[in-house]
């Protein structure tokens, strides 16, 4: 079925949906552990709620497919993930709210470190700090303002993460990332992908010459590369399609970017989980959809730490009551993708959701976790169908046909 159908069958209701999304919750076992961080971890309130619940598992894009948090957290929202496919560099800006023009092309940075043969040792640059970031970007503004009558800006994000924007004319996307996405090799070159794409590629080579340069001196960020071009454009907002004044409360930029994107308010910036279910708390009136994105639980996946991983989840659990108490017509807990510690990355995994409502038939699972949840009434299914049964359950879809 067409994600987009169900935008024919939206009706007004004064009910509230939320969504708490565990950034990378999907998970495996690791070394000589047999559960994943999910089922690993003590979570006497979730497991609870997955009683009073709907369960299944989610497929972000398709099988085997592992997806970006773009793609994935559109397919949340009810976005066909492949048709609605969206670099990179656009959420970057729009998480920083900077100010985009159709002559753009937006470009996310990683700082990075290379050793003196150019090979990637670090594609973080040791998760920099967001002081040292925006002195590095300084120092690359000051250095590289235009190229061939392109004019080059370069504005912090959060920790090793950066944007980079090329405004001129007839500027391409379809360039190849630089980010060779693993450390021992070297970055790759911006060639072009398709014809007509040279004159932007040849642009961005010498960029990331002369940038090598300026960074040459830094310990640690003295590389950056460039993934996720892309051009704007606009999409239909959440309040259009679903008719949801929706508040998105997360704490890195790009998620805030993606939820701009969509048209939901941008709420506080919080700097803990904790914070983030105050904001959903003090918020909740206002409202009638709410996003609320928990990060750290990705963060540790990339960094292969498991037990850290499982810590967060764990402090995600003790506030579930915190959340229950608001007494929310539609509840969901998932995440956009799975990002085992065992992988240190994103992977093609389905991960776990459960769906709460007053209206929903509750299965036989007793705890939430990967396992468990495969036995769920939801089975597996493709996220960009979630919004539709979370609508559904909202009373906020009228019925089909005669």
């Amino acid at each position: 079925m067409d994600p987009e159908f169900i935008d024919s069958l939206v009706i007004p209701n004064d009910t509230k949906i939320i969504f708490l999304i565990m950034d990378g919750l999907g998970g495996l076992p690791m070394g000589s552990r047999v559960h994943t961080e999910l089922e690993a971890a003590n979570t006497p309130n979730l497991d609870a709620l997955a009683k009073k619940s709907i369960c299944g598992l989610l497929d972000p894009i398709g099988y085997g497919i592992t997806p970006g948090s773009g793609p994935a957290h559109f397919a949340l929202f009810g976005y066909d993930p492949i048709k609605n496919n969206i670099g990179r560099g656009i959420l970057e800006a729009a998480g920083i709210d900077f100010p985009m023009t159709e002559r753009d092309l937006l470009i996310r940075l990683n700082f990075a470190t290379i050793d003196k043969s150019g090979i990637v040792i670090d594609r973080r640059a040791g998760r920099i700090d967001n002081e040292t970031n925006t002195r590095i970007c300084g120092k690359l503004q000051k250095n590289i303002r235009k190229l061939s009558d392109v004019e080059i800006i370069f504005e912090p994000v959060r920790e090793h993460r950066a944007l980079l924007a090329l405004r001129g004319e007839n500027l391409r996307d379809e360039i190849q990332e630089t980010d060779p996405q693993k450390t021992g090799l070297a970055p790759f070159p911006p060639d072009a992908l398709v014809a007509g794409a040279e004159g932007t590629a040849l642009i961005l080579r010498k960029l990331v010459d002369k940038a090598r340069v300026v960074l040459s001196d830094e310990n640690k960020a003295n590389m950056m590369l460039m993934r996720g071009y892309s051009r704007y454009r606009r999409y239909p907002y959440i309040s259009e399609r679903f008719g949801l004044n929706a508040l998105a409360i997360a704490s890195y930029p790009m998620y805030r970017g993606i939820a701009r994107l969509l048209g939901m308010v941008i709420g506080p910036q919080p700097g803990t989980i904790k914070e983030e279910i105050t904001a959903l708390r003090d918020n909740y009136g206002k409202y009638d959809f709410f996003f609320v994105h928990v990060k750290p639980t990705d963060s540790r996946g990339e960094d292969g730490n498991f037990d850290a991983k499982v810590k967060v989840i764990e402090e995600v659990d003790s506030l579930i009551p915190l959340v229950m108490d608001l007494n929310p017509d539609v509840f969901v807990v998932t995440g956009d993708h799975s990002t085992p510690a065992a992988l240190a990355s994103h992977s093609w995994h389905p991960l776990p959701v459960l769906l709460y409502s007053s209206t929903c038939r509750p299965d036989r699972v007793e705890k939430f976790g990967e396992r468990d949840c495969i036995t769920g009434g939801l089975g597996r299914m493709p996220t960009v169908h979630l919004m539709g049964l979370a609508l559904a359950h909202a009373r906020r879809l009228e019925k089909f046909g005669a």
